[in-house]
């Protein structure tokens, strides 16, 4: 009867002669394995270089398309700011204006004038 021992001995000497029967048929009985082993790894190089850049394309893309979103909402809240300011300022002319005709007076002042002190 066998052993542990034996069976671990059978098994290592099978590995072993796998091993050398491998190495025999890949580097000197035959080239073509050789060739094609080589063949399927350049393959497998080539479709993991695919994959890591189309994985970084999509970062790229998503980092984009967030900064883009990011872009959006300040431009928006930008141009909520601006709508606010605008309607504080003309309900300010108003109460000018308001204030001005009560007391009977008026500002002469027109719209060239304005720009005209704009300039200078």
């Amino acid at each position: 009867m066998f052993g542990i021992l034996d069976g671990i001995k059978l098994g290592a000497g099978v590995l072993a002669g796998l091993a050398i029967y491998h190495l025999y048929a890949v580097t000197i009985g035959y080239p073509s394995a050789a060739r094609e082993a080589r063949a399927g790894y350049v393959l497998l190089a080539e479709k993991t270089t695919a994959e890591a850049k189309a994985a970084e394309m999509e970062r790229q893309r998503n980092a984009a398309a967030q900064a883009t979103e990011e872009h959006r909402k300040r431009l928006e809240a930008a141009e909520s700011e601006i709508t606010k300011s605008e309607i504080t300022r003309e309900a300010e002319i108003r109460g000018y204006e308001l204030i001005l005709s009560q007391k009977n007076r008026q500002c002469v002042a027109d719209r060239d004038d304005v720009d005209f002190l704009n300039r200078h």
